[in-house]
């Protein structure tokens, strides 16, 4: 069987892609990263408007019950339409080459994998799940991919979180993982309120979580914590001392804009550097 050819893209530009040929001007040595980004989002945007909502009870009272007990989203929740699945890992695969993101062989391994169709469901929930507390081991053949496996999912993960936000509280959560999905935060939001918002970095929710303490290993101890920030302050970077990982923020209190992570991701590049240069991961 072969996949569904995609849908065209619409004429119209995102705000994202606007803001990132926007940012490609102003700063050329990002032009290359930005350019992948530009190609991602176009790829996930042919796909997102065929997905279907979540196959899970959308009842706030349900939803808020399944929140007391941990994540909510299964990935039997997932509405997973597997041709789609199989033209965004493939292109995305493909583009991550293109811009020297990816090893040749790596794209041989999507490709394989997307040619097994009963290997790539047991793949894709081994790499959902191993996330989850107490979840398994990632399965071998998605350990190595796992960004192009996140990619690949957006589309599903970020329509189920609409979903699922829109009737749920989340503002009881203040765990370091991300209410609906598990995933670990990979930016994060500080609000005009100084509340500093996490953003997942599978499916773009955002939660409430403690201002200063890292989000990966929850030390919070301000000596052990190195802030740096961009020279507009616009940016900020937090760093924990005790598990050498760093967190990026935008900093809405000096941004003419709202966040876009899809952007922000990318300009922070130069923070990413600064903080490997001094140890962080």
């Amino acid at each position: 069987m072969t996949d569904k050819p995609a849908a065209p893209p619409g004429r119209s530009e995102t705000r994202e892609i606007i803001e990132l040929r926007r940012l490609r001007d102003e700063q050329p040595d990002l032009a290359s990263a930005v350019d992948l980004q530009i190609e991602l989002l176009q790829l996930q945007r042919r796909v997102l408007s065929r997905v279907p909502l979540p196959s899970i009870k959308l009842d706030t009272d349900y939803l808020n019950g399944l929140l007391a007990n941990g994540p909510i989203l299964q990935f039997e929740h997932l509405p997973i339409e597997w041709s789609d699945v199989r033209f965004l890992l493939r292109a995305t695969a493909v583009a991550m080459r293109n811009h020297e993101a990816l090893e040749e062989p790596d794209v041989r391994r999507i490709d394989a994998l997307c040619r097994d169709a009963a290997r790539l469901p047991i793949v894709l929930r081994s790499w959902y799940e191993s996330v989850r507390p107490g979840g398994s081991r990632i399965d071998p053949d998605a350990a190595g991919l796992e960004t192009v496996l996140q990619q690949g999912m957006r589309p599903v993960l970020t329509r189920c979180a609409d979903a699922i936000q829109a009737k749920t509280d989340l503002a009881a959560w203040t765990h370091h993982i991300c209410p609906l999905c598990a995933g670990e935060p990979d930016f994060a939001v500080i609000t005009p309120a100084a509340e500093r918002l996490l953003v997942c970095s599978r499916c773009a929710t955002r939660w409430r979580f403690d201002q200063m303490a890292c989000p990966f290993c929850l030390n919070d101890e301000r000596s052990k914590i190195t802030s740096l920030a961009s020279r507009d302050g616009r940016y900020r970077l937090s760093c924990c001392d005790s598990c050498h990982r760093y967190i990026k923020a935008f900093d809405a209190r000096r941004a003419p804009r709202q966040v876009m992570p899809a952007v922000d991701s990318i300009a922070t590049l130069p923070l990413d550097a600064a903080a490997i240069q001094r140890g962080y991961q």
